[in-house]
């Protein structure tokens, strides 16, 4: 069944099946290719929603992106619920479900549109002043009722079934909009060879020529032509065209964020389609053809159902073949509501009248629409709009007074102007220029390699649009390729041509009158509310825009932003510019969490690192802690113990015999280059030029402000190769760091970086019989202390694999770290724990590890720094090179403030009762008896009970803390004040004479 206002002969949805659909809970049909809106106008419904604050009735507006006013809650299952969808934009499938949003108990009665009656309370900024007072009730009654009011959907209350996708792409050419310019521009470019991207936001190409009923080119009808030059694109192996595809950011070195409809208009998306897809283009040049976008008119009662953009009725008449009335008025401020009223004539629908607000306005459209016996008011206005839950009549009255007049009417058809769409233009960082003439914000400077054309850069007339375009996209092609264009330029035969409109209110709306006139629909911010913002003291635009919430709703103000900054220029007295305009932000349009997250969600919210080693750890039923992204071996228990016997067992084993660890996830960093020594010079505090190959030296990295950054044990390799080790966590911080350095301060320096924290798997061998356990392993590596003394490096081979060998401790003890190509670290680690048995070792956890340093008084970054403790105040000046002039750091730890007394230093603690174990991060006091709040003078950063010791061990940052050496200072806590003694660091072997077993 053609539902009631399908127009016979019109649109070109023809031969389309129909579709079976609800919404609110009542049946209709529609036709294949309909969108929601459409097949809801085609069964004569207007009324969809209701308004944010006042709940009052509203009707669709447009039919695209820019849609205030229809947002629906699509509904395909119990987990399948999108609230704010546009009905404007989503497409009609088999057994669509959708459902109004934001009134209860009903739409057509509407228990909070009580706040339509209480709007003079409601007003501009009344929740600023309202919820002020008293301070206590804010928490407890104004922040739960205004949360629980606030929003228009209702958000799914179960995880989401679908899944998402991303790809990353890189082209030549990137054009950004489907309209004329847009494919114009993708032609020119494509027939060079180039690679080309081509994406609009809507189902099929064409942009305004979905609605022009007079643009004729290369002697087809506008959108006909359209059609085929993208079916052209698409035949094009050199050419990626991508609708259903909305550009919602343009980032830094054009770095532009797409997200790509890929399933929500069919009624059973296959499993293996993706929701949407996120779409990551790097492009050499940018072409915005984002068209424009129609304003709609500021008079009282603008906002009722049946009354719409005359662009969309057009698009709902001309492309779907839906009339929006049976007897339509329309109101303007320019020619393009004139050709409205034609096609809707010409197609059989009545129009009461066109008001037009212009005196004189002469044009052939003017004379086409006499013709055919159309009403024509010059310079008069419509005052005001009947009806409640649809549109009844327009109330018309000369705009300087006098006599009115009330036309019946079904639907008021509206045209201020068309606004640029510069919208990704300004996210770029191009700053947009006013012109004067033409009142309307333009590309104005550049800031990346990207070029305005059409609509979106002031151009009018089909012709100039293809003209501008067409050279912009042979130019972008030139520049990417040095080729010229073989192909044609389209030809335009006929085209329409729209005058320029008018900003801010209309009369009957002005500054002597209260009326509800609406610039933004969606939030309801009427003139009245902008003309309030700026005599309560707003003087910025954004200050205005908070003030009255103008253009932030879901919209983000596409139709409403330069209405409400012409009315508060013209309360300020001010010419526009010198207002200025509101910042354009991402997203273009709203965009799914689940586009933005892709993947990324549940098991793979984060992603998981294992080591090679993981496996055999997990075997022996170790308990693993994440550290980063890494999963690490925490403790190894045995039969009957729990956490801290295992701990124990693990640290004296390490003492005694030995204990072999996954140090795998340590970060890796292959620092090469004729300049390698000077590069490392520079970035750490130690002196690295003199260092021999096969040496190793723990290094301390800085920030500029001359804190801590990270450290790390450093092999030399060979004189231009160095390998560093960082921490687990720091390891992307500090290649980031390097990089940053070496391509931003000493690009001069012939030094690369190769991360390789994922080639080497690390095997850490520690205690007085770890030689005893690697010699028979290792090939082609003297393993002698005169050979290989503490602190060196060597290469050669273990169980038949290249290794890199270091002899270096973590623990105090005798220790070895054994490197291997990731593929071979298990077999090794087996290998290895084979030997280790022979001679009683065991495997050992981070939580022992912590300890085993700890005891030593070997710091970690991150757990005894905070990012405001330099190499002195942890007692690491020796690790500065005191001869050096120049590192990054060197400056910031000359600070005065880093280098006076009383500063926190890094020192030791023991309890008074050697069994109590202090809580890292408890605070610490001089004076246990002062006053509440006391004063603190420092925190714990490390404790550990210590089997070795026999004792509780602790390590903190301390206001002048070396100074403090056996004074008893106390840690104040919720059962009792703790008695400390300050100490030195090292709790264990204080000479250090383990080292060498």
């Amino acid at each position: 069944m053609i539902a009631a206002f399908r127009t016979p002969g019109a649109g070109r949805l023809k031969q389309a099946e129909t579709t079976r659909f609800s919404f609110d809970g009542q049946s209709y049909a529609g036709v294949e290719g309909d969108t929601l809106a459409s097949a809801l106008l085609a069964n004569g419904v207007h009324l969809v929603g209701r308004s944010f604050k006042y709940h009052r009735p509203r009707g669709f507006l447009s039919a695209g992106a820019e849609e205030p006013n229809a947002l629906v809650e699509i509904k395909r299952d119990s987990a399948r619920k999108t609230p704010n969808v546009r009905a404007t934009v989503q497409e009609l499938y088999d057994g669509l479900t959708a459902q109004s949003q934001n009134r209860w108990p009903s739409l057509s009665f509407d228990v909070s549109a009580v706040g339509d009656i209480a709007s003079p309370l409601l007003s501009a900024g009344f929740y600023y002043k309202t919820f002020m007072w008293p301070k206590s009730a804010w928490k407890n009654l104004y922040e739960p009722k205004i949360r629980a009011a606030a929003g228009l959907g209702v958000a799914p209350d179960q995880p989401d079934p679908d899944h998402y996708s991303a790809r990353f792409a890189h082209c030549d050419v990137l054009v950004l909009g489907g309209g004329a310019a847009g494919i114009a521009a993708a032609l020119a470019a494509a027939e060079t060879g180039v690679r080309v991207i081509l994406a609009d936001e809507q189902a099929d190409f064409g942009g305004s020529l979905h609605f022009e009923s007079g643009a004729s080119i290369d002697g087809q009808d506008g959108f006909a032509w359209a059609q085929g030059a993208v079916a052209k694109l698409k035949a094009m192996d050199n050419v990626r065209v991508l609708a259903r595809t909305t550009a919602f950011g343009y980032y830094a070195q054009n770095f532009v964020g797409l997200v790509e409809r890929v399933s929500d208009h069919l009624q059973n998306p296959g499993r293996d389609l993706p929701r949407e897809r996120l779409w990551q283009v790097r492009a050499k040049r940018v072409v915005l053809a984002t068209g424009a976008i129609e304003r709609h008119m500021v008079f009282a009662d603008n906002d009722r159902p049946g009354i719409m953009l005359a662009s969309a009725a057009r698009t709902y008449l001309n492309h779907y073949g839906v009339a929006v009335g049976r007897n339509v008025g329309v109101y303007t401020a320019n020619d393009s509501a004139y050709a409205a009223a034609i096609d809707l004539k010409k197609a059989g629908v009545g129009v009461a009248a066109i008001v037009d607000l212009r005196d004189n306005p002469t044009g052939s459209v003017i004379d086409e629409a006499r013709a055919l016996g159309i009403e024509v008011n010059f310079g008069r206005a419509v005052i005001r709009a009947g009806g409640k839950l649809r549109v009844s009549s327009m109330t018309v009255q000369p705009k300087n007074g006098g006599g009115e007049r009330t036309v019946p009417v079904d639907a008021i058809l509206m045209s201020a102007g068309w606004t640029p769409s510069v919208h990704l233009f300004s996210q770029s960082r191009g700053k947009v220029a006013f012109n004067d003439e033409t009142k309307r914000f333009v590309p104005g400077a550049y800031a990346q390699d990207c070029v305005s054309v059409g609509a979106c850069n002031g151009t009018d007339g089909l012709s100039a649009t293809i003209d501008e375009a067409y050279a912009a996209g042979a130019k972008a092609a030139k520049d990417a390729s040095a080729n010229t264009v073989k192909g044609t330029k389209p030809k335009v035969d006929a085209s329409e041509s729209w005058s320029r409109g008018m900003l801010g209110a209309a009369p009957g709306a002005g500054p002597d009158t209260t009326v509800k006139a609406f610039v933004d629909f969606q939030n309801d911010v009427t003139a009245k509310d902008i003309r309030q913002a700026v005599h309560e003291g707003m003087r910025s635009i954004e200050h205005v825009k908070r003030f009255t919430t103008n253009g932030m709703a879901t919209d983000q103000g596409k139709t409403s932003n330069m209405h409400g900054l012409a009315i508060a220029a013209e309360t300020l007295g001010k010419p526009i510019p010198q207002v200025g305009l509101t910042t354009f932000r991402a997203p273009y349009t709203p965009v799914t969490f689940g586009a933005i997250v892709g993947h990324a969600r549940g098991k793979l919210f984060d992603p998981t690192r294992k080591t090679a080693i993981h496996p055999w750890a997990e075997a022996q039923g170790a308990v693993f802690e994440d550290v980063g992204q890494w999963k690490r071996a925490w403790y190894f228990p045995k039969a009957g113990e729990d956490m801290h016997a295992a701990v124990d067992r693990e640290c004296v084993t390490v003492r005694k015999t030995a204990g072999l660890f996954d140090a795998s996830t340590l970060g890796k960093i292959e620092v090469v280059g004729p300049d390698a020594a000077k590069f490392m010079e520079l970035l750490y505090t130690n002196p690295w030029e003199k260092l021999e190959p096969g040496r190793c030296r723990y290094g301390i990295m800085l920030r500029e402000d001359g804190f801590i950054y990270d450290d790390g044990v450093v092999g030399r390799l060979a004189p231009d190769r160095f390998h560093v080790t960082t921490t687990t966590g720091g390891a992307p911080r500090v290649m980031n760091h390097m990089e940053d350095y070496l391509q931003t301060e000493f690009p001069h320096l012939n030094v690369w970086l190769t991360s390789t924290t994922e080639q080497w798997a690390v095997i850490a061998v520690q205690g007085p019989k770890s030689r005893d356990i690697i010699a028979p392993l290792v090939e082609g590596i003297d393993m002698s202390d005169g050979a290989l003394p503490h602190m060196s490096v060597r290469e050669g081979r273990i169980c038949g694999v290249p290794t890199r060998l270091f002899r270096m401790s973590f623990t105090g003890e005798r220790g070895f770290e054994v490197n291997v190509p990731a593929d071979y670290g298990q077999a090794v680690w087996e290998a290895l724990w084979a030997e280790g048995q022979k001679h009683g070792a065991g495997a050992y956890g981070t939580e022992a590890m912590h300890v085993l340093r700890a005891e030593k008084g070997y710091i970690i970054v991150g757990q005894d720094t905070d990012g405001t403790v330099t190499p002195g105040d942890a007692g690491l000046d020796w690790a500065v090179g005191k001869k050096k002039t120049d590192f990054v750091g060197i400056r910031g730890m000359a600070r005065p403030d880093l280098v006076a007394k009383g500063r926190k230093q890094l020192v030791g603690l023991k309890t008074k009762d050697p069994k109590v174990v202090l809580e890292e991060g408890a605070q610490i006091v001089g004076d246990p008896e002062q006053a509440i709040p006391m004063t603190m003078i420092g925190h714990v950063t490390s404790s550990y009970w210590s089997e070795n010791c026999g004792r509780s061990i602790a390590l903190a940052l301390v206001a002048g803390g070396r100074d403090r050496m056996g004074e008893t200072l106390y840690v104040p806590m919720p059962n009792g004040t703790i008695e400390v003694e300050v100490t030195g660091m090292v709790f264990f072997d204080e000479k250090g004479e383990r080292l060498n077993g």
